[in-house]
């Protein structure tokens, strides 16, 4: 067992730094006192954090922390921490280790007996979660979707069952693909597709996924994917979705919307739904 008091600590120590998204007035004012007082800061890139140290005026030495040298300056940081230095781990923005490197670095730095001591800051899938008007207990964040289509296929077939609200960082260049898969696999679901969180640009699509993939999508910046989870409590037959668009019909609505609505309520695919009716009429 482990017990750490943050706030008692008097030993070298491993800070994960937040950094703002895109707004650089979300940077907090604890986050700058840490920057300035640790010993070094390990950047995911280095240039990068300069700038946003420059606007802030803090001075503290800068390292390189990333995916491609991780094991050896996980090592690097270990030895800083026994020369009793304190370090900042910053990721680009946002929070170290949420789809960013640190999580070897954070095991071994425990393992070693160190206190890790986390900078509360901006998070791209918090804000896109309690603006996306989906429910927000319990939710599943699954970083980055696979890029090829076949692993992506693997990938969103195994969350099929999943009854909670499932969050997503998606690459600007797999956006329409991914939809299009997640659709074909999951059918319809309500869903919020957020786009450069904090910046001017800030954008919050919420529909559905066939609505949204029917809808012209600004393909620049970053991507959050909010999706609906799996809320179908029962199996319904075919038959049964039949006769109830055949009863929204005979209320007066036409084939299309009584499709339309019947699909959205059940969360199956509009397409399906309406391949089966065309059936049934032939």
């Amino acid at each position: 067992m482990k017990i750490q008091k943050s706030f008692k600590e008097e030993r070298p120590t491993l800070y994960i730094v937040a950094t703002p998204i895109g707004n650089l007035s979300e940077m907090t004012p604890r986050a700058i006192e840490t920057l300035n007082k640790v010993d070094i800061i390990a950047a995911e890139d280095t240039r990068t954090t300069g700038k946003l140290l420059d606007h802030f005026d803090i001075q503290t030495q800068t390292i390189a922390y990333h995916m491609h040298n991780e094991k050896k300056s996980t090592s690097g940081i270990i030895k800083l921490l026994d020369e009793g230095k304190s370090v900042a781990l910053v990721s680009d923005a946002g929070y170290p280790l949420i789809s960013d490197p640190g999580q070897t670095l954070v095991s071994e730095v425990i393992a070693k007996g160190y206190p890790v001591v986390p900078i509360s800051g901006s998070s791209a899938f918090l804000n896109a979660l309690v603006a996306s008007g989906l429910v927000t207990q319990p939710f599943s964040f699954m970083g980055f979707l696979e890029t090829k289509e076949t692993l992506l296929k693997k990938q969103v077939q195994s969350i099929e069952a999943i009854e909670h609200t499932l969050i997503f960082y998606v690459s600007v260049h797999r956006v329409e693909k991914t939809l299009k898969t997640i659709h074909n696999i999951l059918g319809n679901r309500q869903v919020c597709l957020a786009r450069e969180i904090t910046k001017l640009h800030e954008e919050f699509i919420r529909t559905d996924l066939e609505s949204l993939l029917e809808t012209e999508i600004t393909l620049k910046g970053e991507f959050v994917l909010i999706l609906e989870g799996n809320n179908k409590s029962e199996e319904i037959s075919i038959e049964a979705l039949l006769m109830e668009v055949e009863q929204e019909i005979l209320e007066g609505m036409s084939p299309s919307r009584s499709i339309t609505k019947i699909a959205k309520q059940y969360n199956i695919s509009k397409n399906e739904l309406y391949n089966e009716y065309l059936i049934k009429r032939n």
